[in-house]
């Protein structure tokens, strides 16, 4: 099990001065990305295979993983290339991943961060944390079971995040002899049911994370097969036009004013280009001006695009202060302090609709209240039903209003101003992340305050009367009186 033959340095780089090879490293671009499949798919050992293969493993980490391997490895005499990302006593004593692993490396063309991401159900706010800001998504599944709940439920939750490409990633092929009609038939049993869902962009990758089949370089073991290897495909898929350049949003954080003769505002931009001399509009104020200047400690720009922070600087003198955001006039967002949103619930306490929770959205703090859950949704069936809250892991759809006016858009429009979160006013734990999926109007929200809430345990019922009050709610609520009965 020697791999020491591993530790070479990058090819292509040997001839490189110090100051050429920082260059060129610092115009490459990010690919963010999250493995998710089932508990033994072979999540962790595909990314340790990747590191390993790509040659981007240090030598202490090449003699830690060979004696790990020999110790506590679940790979016979294979190296368990799982070790290098579960790095907690639990996950290797169990062999899954509980905790989210973050794994940096780099090749000549791009920037990899890998998110490896729990598979069980009883973790998906992990899954959630770690695709929050993930351009690509790599689903895993064993040739031997194929397209299992799991793998809905992955592909669901991918689709909830926004994630624009998914390679479905058809591991262990070495266990079904490299067949070809088996792989045949995951991937069309996979695109019937993706077909629900909105992504879109899906690769399909016959693969062998223990042998390396496919991985970095292509397999003769698949002649059948002839797509790219899964590392030719991370480095080549475009991902320029997954941020929306269209709508222009600039939340303000912060008021720079180091001398009388200076007034910018910082910010990172959210979305959309921005150039010196565009007429722009402040919200909520409505007032307009030009942009004089877009600053950066490494001088002036002509123009400003998603992810920069720069700081703008005005012709005209406007009011305004953090949280505030500069738009285009004729490119607006919705403004309102309703809202409709797909809730992840990720607080151990269960959620309680009458609490003032503070929500956090772009550079907005405010305080926030539960209008109505108007059902949640089964990860594993996509099944709505109905619910009166949201508990550990669950997701839902929730009204809120809030305590000032937000500027949002849809998160499928844009991600940056139509995600938030919930804190819990108390404990100070994020309680919630949620994606904004339309305004709600006075009209909708007169309509929901007229639903009667009865809290069962507060009007002193008993538990053994508790079916009874509900028969009679069932028959009052068909003469048009909506009651929430709360146990």
């Amino acid at each position: 099990m020697d791999i020491k033959q591993n530790s070479k340095l990058p090819e292509g780089n040997s001839q490189l001065s110090i100051k050429e090879f920082l260059d060129r490293d610092e115009q490459k671009d990010l690919l963010r990305f999250l493995t998710a499949g089932s508990v033994d798919d072979g999540k962790s050992t595909l990314i340790g295979r990747l590191l390993f293969d790509s040659k981007k493993l240090y030598e202490d980490q090449l003699d830690a993983l060979e004696r790990d391997s020999k110790r506590m490895g679940n790979a016979g005499d294979h190296i368990d290339y799982a070790l290098l990302l579960d790095g907690l006593k639990a996950e290797r004593e169990q062999g899954i991943t509980i905790d989210v692993a973050y794994r940096y490396f780099s090749t000549n063309n791009r920037k990899f961060i890998i998110a490896d991401t729990p598979g069980h159900e009883q973790y998906t706010r992990n899954m959630i944390t770690g695709g929050s800001t993930a351009n690509l998504a790599i689903i895993l599944v064993d040739a031997r079971t194929g397209v299992i709940t799991q793998t809905k439920r992955h592909s669901y939750l991918v689709s909830l995040l926004g994630i624009h490409h998914v390679v479905l990633a058809v591991n262990k092929m070495d266990l079904v002899n490299f067949d070809k009609a088996v792989f045949d038939k995951i991937v069309a049993d996979y695109k019937s049911f993706i077909g629900q869902l909105d992504i879109e962009d899906v690769t399909c990758i016959p693969l062998s994370a223990l042998d390396g089949d496919n991985v970095v370089v292509k397999s003769d073991r698949t002649p059948w097969y002839d797509g790219m290897s899964l590392l030719d495909y991370l480095e080549n898929v475009p991902i320029d036009k997954d941020r929306n350049y269209t709508d222009f949003r600039y939340p303000v954080q912060y008021v720079l004013r180091p001398n009388l003769d200076f007034r910018g505002f910082c910010g990172k931009v959210a979305s959309g280009v921005v150039r010196k001399g565009d007429e722009i509009m402040a919200l909520p104020s409505g007032k307009t001006s030009r942009v004089k200047s877009i600053v950066t400690y490494d001088g002036e720009l002509e123009e400003a695009f998603p992810p920069m922070c720069v700081t703008l600087t005005l012709e005209d003198e406007i009011d305004i202060s953090r949280g505030e955001m500069l738009v285009h006039p004729d490119n607006k967002p919705n403004e309102g302090r309703s809202f409709e949103s797909i809730l992840v619930w990720m607080d151990e306490e269960p959620m309680d609709c009458s609490k003032k929770f503070y929500i956090k959205h772009t550079t907005n703090t405010t305080r926030a209240l539960v209008d109505s859950v108007k059902y949640k949704i089964n990860v594993n069936t996509m099944e709505k039903s109905p619910a009166d809250h949201l508990e550990l892991n669950e997701i839902g759809c929730v009204t809120f209003s809030t305590g000032k006016e937000l500027f949002f858009d849809a998160y499928k429009k844009n991600k940056q101003t139509g995600a938030f979160i919930l804190i819990d006013p108390i404990t100070n734990n994020t309680s919630a992340v949620g994606m904004i999926v339309r305004p709600v109007t006075d009209n909708e929200r007169s309509v929901e305050s007229d639903i009667i809430s009865l809290n069962l345990q507060e009007l002193g019922i008993s538990p053994e009367h508790y079916d009874a009050v509900e028969k009679v709610c069932k028959e009052v609520m068909k003469r048009g009186i909506e009651i929430r009965v709360i146990k």
